[in-house]
């Protein structure tokens, strides 16, 4: 066996190497998936910023609608919006627009707001069933489409909607609405995604009351994100983002730039964050341009040659360990040995103590009630028969557990004979502990002999039944067992009660704490043992 050693620490120290070389690999791809992860964060930082930024211009609009109480004419709101320089400070914005909040029937004061902004007749479209209304009354940048587009109640349209109602019941904070296709009137190939932004524009009543209207800004989700991820370092990923779940119904922005298909699904980041109470999902994934991670030939080598030495000094070290584990090992046994033993010896002699203090007590007992020297042996030995019987079955058990129903079966069979009948004993399977088995053994042996005394002369033939139950759950559990002997001659309660007796109810009410009740009735005797049941 030794001439192997050699090829047994080669193959050992190759196989540490290796692995060794394999855990530097994937350590590798493990930084690198920590620096993709870094980049990611750098690219949801931006964007957020970006989105932030964008959404300061509904704040700012906001707060020059409520200096004014909401009336701005539409020279004064084209001013406002010429000032903010657009086309520089905020790429992707479509225009910024302010909805009036009416009731329905109340459409007049829409009509006339229009007539004097813009020159135009025409009444909130489309028709609605809707108990609110909020028309188009200012919008810039104004063209054809803008213009053509005065009027329109965003409150039909059911995605709009709901960002309204959630902006008004919002306390100022603007909703957003999910994606919408702009220029979906027209039935253009081109439309471009985007998001309308809600902020509710409180009128003299306060917050208490319905809004003055509503303060919106329209915003191309593609201009967006390429002006956030463009600016600065340009960022080595690919991008996708969606209102909600990834689902190409929800898709926002894709950059142009595809991920790198040689890295896999293993560098795939996601993220999610809050926009005006959306929360959008973003799926980054590496692109041509992220540094993979470091050749394997690299990590490999290092395993291979740096780790020879460390592999067989560290088999030299875990040889000793095993002799000292073997050692340590000993030692406990040993240890555990000799307290067995102490143990052992200290339950032998309190077992002892306890058997002679119950042998003597009985002896006393049965001498006083024995009319002579036989009665008294005959006495005696039986109730040590019971007694010696519940110590076999503890024995066979080693001290643990008894099985109720054997120990019946051995008490009867002593005083009966062998061959009961079947249905004499009946019951579910029930273990006793020491205590139990042996107060049990000893009752059972006296309600026996007490019933061959004075019960029918065939009553192994069926005139005794003994059953018993378990009832209730946990602590309260408890043990109830019936004894029943037949007798057509009648029986009455005895004028004095025995040793025999004395001894079962010293047995179930002291020893075990339970209760022993004792029917007798023309056809015989019933015996009720309720005692409580430990697990």
């Amino acid at each position: 066996m030794k001439r192997y050693f050699p090829s047994l620490i080669f193959v050992a120290v190759t196989l540490v190497s290796l692995t060794m070389a394999g855990l530097v690999y994937f350590a590798t791809v493990e930084a690198a998936r920590i620096k993709f992860q870094a980049v990611a964060d750098d690219a949801l930082n931006r964007i957020e910023g970006r989105v932030e930024f964008d959404l300061s211009l509904l704040r700012t609009t906001q707060a020059m609608f409520s200096a004014r109480q909401g009336a701005i004419s539409r020279d004064q709101f084209r001013t406002f919006f010429a000032a903010l320089d657009v086309p520089r400070n905020f790429s992707g914005l479509r225009g910024i627009g302010f909805l009036r909040l009416v009731r329905r029937g109340e459409e007049a004061a829409i009509v006339r707001e229009l007539k004097e902004g813009y020159g135009i007749d025409r009444q909130p479209f489309p028709p609605s069933d809707q108990i609110w209304r909020t028309p188009i009354i200012l919008f810039e940048p104004m063209d054809k489409a803008g213009l053509d587009a005065m009027g329109y109640d965003m409150f039909t349209d059911e995605g709009r909607r709901a960002a309204i109602e959630a902006a008004m019941a919002a306390d100022g904070e603007p909703r957003a609405t999910g994606r919408v296709l702009f220029g979906a009137a027209t039935a253009s190939p081109n439309r471009q995604p985007g998001m309308l932004v809600f902020s509710r524009l409180d009128g003299p009543a306060g917050v208490d009351a319905p809004p003055a209207g509503f303060v919106y800004v329209a915003f191309r989700t593609a201009e967006l994100f390429q002006a956030a991820l463009g600016r600065g370092a340009l960022l080595p990923i690919s991008a996708e983002v969606f209102d909600g779940q990834p689902d190409a119904e929800a898709l926002l922005f894709r950059t142009e730039t595809p991920p790198d298909p040689s890295l896999g699904d293993d560098f795939v980041v996601r993220r999610e964050t809050k926009v005006a109470g959306r929360t959008w999902t973003i799926l980054f994934r590496p692109s041509s341009a992220f540094e993979p991670p470091s050749p394997r030939a690299a990590p490999l080598m290092l395993g291979l040659f740096g780790l020879m030495l460390a592999g067989a000094i560290a088999l030299v070290a875990r040889y000793q360990q095993r002799a000292y584990e073997a050692a340590l090992k000993l030692h406990e046994a040993t240890e555990k040995s000799l307290l067995e033993k102490d143990l052992m010896l200290q339950e032998m002699k309190h077992r002892i103590k306890n058997s002679i203090a119950r042998v003597l007590a009985m002896a006393r007992q049965t001498a006083a009630g024995s009319r002579d020297v036989e009665e008294f042996s005959s006495s005696f030995s039986a109730r040590l028969q019971a007694m010696a019987a519940s110590q076999d079955m503890l024995t066979r058990s080693r001290w643990q557990r008894a099985d109720l129903g054997e120990l019946l079966r051995i008490e009867l069979g002593q005083v009966f004979g062998k061959d009961l009948p079947s249905e004499m004993v009946s019951g579910p399977p029930v273990e006793l502990d020491e205590t139990t088995t042996q107060a049990l053994g000893l009752t059972f042996h006296e309600l026996a002999t007490n019933a061959l005394k004075y019960g029918e002369s065939d009553i192994t033939g069926g005139c005794l039944r003994v059953d018993w139950r378990l009832r209730g759950t946990g602590r309260t559990k408890r043990l109830v067992l019936n004894w029943s002997e037949r007798n057509g001659k009648g029986l009455a309660a005895p004028q004095k009660t025995g040793f025999g007796t004395k001894l079962i109810d010293m047995n179930i009410t002291r020893e075990l704490g339970g209760r022993i009740e004792r029917s007798y009735a023309e056809d015989g005797l019933r015996v009720e043992i309720d005692i409580p049941y430990a697990v």
